[in-house]
C-alpha cells in the first residue's frame, strides 16, 4: 500500500462576502455552498467571516485534490462541517472519498479568512 499526500491553502477577503442584498451574490452562495453550510453561517451575528472561511476551505480542498491529480470535484460536492467541539472538516461526495483522509484548518479575522488542507490518499 502506498500513500500520497496533497496539500492546498487559500485566503479570502471577508469583505467579498458582505453582500446580503445582491442577487448575484445570492446566486453565488446557492451555487457554491450546501444548505447546511448556509444555515450555519447565517445563524451567526456576522455571517461574512464564516462564509469566507468556508469558501477558503473549499478552495484549499480543491487545490489539495488537484495536487493528487483529482480534477473532477467542484464546490457543491465539498461540504465544510464542524464537529461537536467546533473542529472543522470536509466531506466530499465522490467515489474517491473512501480512500481519502482530509485534514482541514480554518481561521479568520474580521478582514481575512485562511484555510489549509492536507489530504492523505491510500492507493
Amino acid at each position: 500500500m502506498s500513500i500520497t499526500i496533497g496539500i492546498g491553502t487559500d485566503m479570502e477577503e471577508v469583505q467579498r462576502f458582505e453582500k446580503p442584498d445582491d442577487p448575484a451574490f445570492s446566486l453565488f452562495l446557492k451555487k457554491n455552498f450546501t444548505k447546511a453550510e448556509l444555515e450555519y453561517c447565517f445563524s451567526k451575528v456576522a455571517p461574512a467571516p464564516h462564509l469566507a472561511v468556508r469558501y477558503a476551505g473549499k478552495e484549499a480542498v480543491i487545490k489539495a485534490l488537484y495536487s493528487l491529480n483529482i480534477v473532477d470535484i467542484f464546490y457543491p460536492a465539498i461540504e465544510i462541517i464542524n464537529s461537536d467541539m467546533g473542529v472543522p472538516s470536509a466531506r466530499i461526495k465522490t467515489e474517491h472519498n473512501e480512500k481519502m483522509k482530509i485534514k482541514l484548518s480554518l481561521s479568520h479575522t474580521a478582514g481575512m479568512a485562511l484555510a489549509f488542507c492536507v489530504i492523505i490518499q491510500e492507493e
